[in-house]
């Protein structure tokens, strides 16, 4: 493999990095405005996505494709039972909002854990093959990832854009006390934005699931990946959390390969911490009330 191939193979990864921090900050995004609490619970519903997939491919024998779909349905419907039982009794609670998602993600965790047990679980990718362009060889199944999570990406932006579901989640998520006063009911658009929330991780879960392996505990570095994004993109800005999440993604596999993971991850905390001092609202986000 040539030097120049190498760099756009190490590209690709980077691009699948960034593919999977973007849903997950964007629904990290949805969560939050939803609950106003961050929710430490987000990377353990990226986690049952995985073994969500992992379950409808290996188990019931369905298609790989197939298992991105059916994990975003289980995750929602779980969130919004979650949504229901765990975060609704603390709603204006922050601190103990925050207590209870943590207290949720050590019961997903560890029912994830008497499910599957501990060891990582691998599941067949969505295509075999190799793609070439020229001298260039890619894996098909990597190429995929990319491609369904920009279908999936695309999908949200015209449910979130143009469904009238779409705009009132929207509008909670930007301004509650406005949105109330055109008619939008709270008790019922917030539990949407957390299902879709959680779903959105859950579909990120499913599609690198094929490419990484998935065990109880694959959620935790998706998770401090999210709120670095978020951080570097600003709170509530989809547009900035698209850039950051390219930029973290492309960083972290540049820099992983030449400097080590260890590297990777310090640079990237200090740009978050750099952009925490310079732009405490990130790059295109604005100051939020929570409350």
């Amino acid at each position: 493999m040539s030097f120049e191939a190498f760099l756009i193979q190490t590209g690709v990864n980077g691009l699948i990095l960034g593919a999977l921090y973007l849903l997950m900050a964007v629904g990290f995004t949805l969560v939050f405005g939803s609950l106003r609490v961050v929710n430490f619970a987000h990377g353990e519903f990226y986690m049952l996505g995985g073994f969500a997939a992992y379950f409808t491919t290996v188990t019931m024998g369905l298609p790989a494709i197939a298992s991105i779909p059916l994990a975003f349905l289980f995750v929602a419907v779980l969130g919004l039972f979650c949504e229901r039982a765990v975060f609704r009794p603390f709603r204006g609670d922050e601190l103990n909002g925050m207590i209870a998602s943590i207290g949720l993600a050590l019961i997903l965790q560890n029912g994830a854990l008497m499910l599957f047990g501990p060891m990582p679980l691998a599941m067949p990718p969505f295509a075999e093959g190799l793609t070439r362009f020229g001298s260039i060889v890619i894996p098909t199944s990597r190429l995929l990832a990319i491609v369904i999570s920009a279908a999936v990406l695309a999908i949200f932006y015209v449910v979130m854009m143009h469904t009238r579901v779409g705009r009132a989640v929207r509008a909670m998520v930007q301004d509650a006390e406005v949105a109330s006063t055109f008619g939008i009911h709270p008790g019922l658009v917030y539990p949407l934005g957390f299902a879709l929330g959680v779903g959105l991780a859950a579909v990120a879960g499913a599609v690198m699931a094929p490419l990484f392996s998935v065990s109880p505990f694959t959620g935790h570095t998706p998770l401090l990946k999210a709120f670095l994004v978020v951080v570097l993109g600003g709170l509530g800005s989809i547009p900035g959390a698209a850039i950051a999440s390219l930029a973290v993604g492309l960083i972290e596999s540049y820099t992983a390969t030449f400097y080590g993971s260890l590297a990777a991850d310090g640079l990237i905390l200090l740009l978050a911490v750099i952009m925490l001092v310079m732009r405490p609202n990130g790059l295109l986000g604005r100051a939020m009330r929570v409350g």
